[in-house]
C-alpha cells in the first residue's frame, strides 16, 4: 500500500488535473482533486519543484490500473475515503467532485446544505442527499479542519468574534460562491440571531444556512 509519496515535479496539467512524480527514478501519476491543484498552483509548485502528498491508492479486478490521488493533508484524504462510501461515488468521480476544499464540503454535509453539494461536478439532487445521509455527524473534524492558507479578516460591524470562527466560518461562505461583504454580513447576522452560535463553528454556518432555506 502507498500511503504518500515526496519527489521531484516531473509535470503538472490542469486538464486533467495530474501531477508526475519522481521518486528514485520512478515515475507516479497522481490524481488531483481541483482545489488540490489550486493550491500548488498558488504556491508556484512547477517542474522542478519538490512536492509531498498524502495518497489513496485504489485497485481492484474490475480497475486493474492503479489510480492514485493525491492530498495536502491527512485530514482531507481522511475525508475523501469517507466520501467514496457513499453509493455510487467512486475515487475517479470523488476526485472530480472536490472542486472546493474538503473542510468545505463537509460544512455542507453537516449542515444539509443539498444545494451547495449540487454544485460539486456530478453531484445531482439525489447524490447529495445520499452524501448528507451517509455522511452527515461522521465529518465534523473535517468541517473544523483550517485552510492555513486563508487570509484572516474581521467583520465590518461591531461585534468582536473569536477569530478561528471569522476565519473558517467566511472562508466557507465564500468558497460556497458568497461575496466576501457579504458572507461577513452573514455571519454578523447570525450572531445577532443566535449568539450562543458565536463560538462554534457548526451552529454559526448552521444558522445562516437556516435563514438563507427561509427567505
Amino acid at each position: 500500500m502507498i500511503s504518500f509519496i515526496s519527489g521531484t515535479v516531473r509535470k503538472i496539467t490542469q486538464d486533467p488535473s495530474v501531477v508526475t512524480i519522481e521518486n528514485n527514478g520512478i515515475g507516479y501519476d497522481v490524481n488531483l482533486p481541483a482545489y488540490v491543484y489550486q493550491s500548488l498552483v498558488s504556491e508556484n509548485i512547477e517542474k522542478g519543484s519538490q512536492i509531498e502528498l498524502e495518497l489513496y491508492y485504489h485497485v481492484t479486478e474490475r480497475q486493474p490500473k492503479p489510480i492514485l490521488v493525491g492530498f495536502r493533508h491527512p485530514t482531507e484524504k481522511d475525508f475523501f475515503e469517507k466520501l467514496i462510501q457513499v453509493e455510487g461515488i467512486g475515487p475517479l468521480k470523488a476526485a472530480n467532485a472536490l472542486i472546493l476544499a474538503a473542510s468545505n464540503i463537509a460544512l455542507a454535509i453537516e449542515t444539509e446544505d443539498v444545494a451547495s453539494l449540487q454544485k460539486l461536478p456530478g453531484i445531482g439532487s439525489r447524490a447529495a442527499q445520499k452524501i448528507i445521509a451517509t455522511l452527515k455527524g461522521k465529518v465534523t473534524q473535517t468541517a473544523l479542519y483550517k485552510n492555513e492558507n486563508y487570509d484572516e479578516v474581521t467583520l465590518q460591524s461591531g461585534k468582536n468574534l473569536p477569530q478561528t470562527v471569522v476565519s473558517e466560518g467566511v472562508d466557507a461562505l465564500v468558497s460556497l460562491g458568497y461575496r466576501l461583504p457579504e458572507a461577513q454580513s452573514q455571519i454578523q447576522e447570525a450572531v445577532s440571531r443566535n449568539s450562543e452560535c458565536e463560538n462554534d463553528l457548526q451552529e454559526l454556518l448552521r444558522e445562516v444556512f437556516k435563514s438563507n432555506i427561509s427567505k
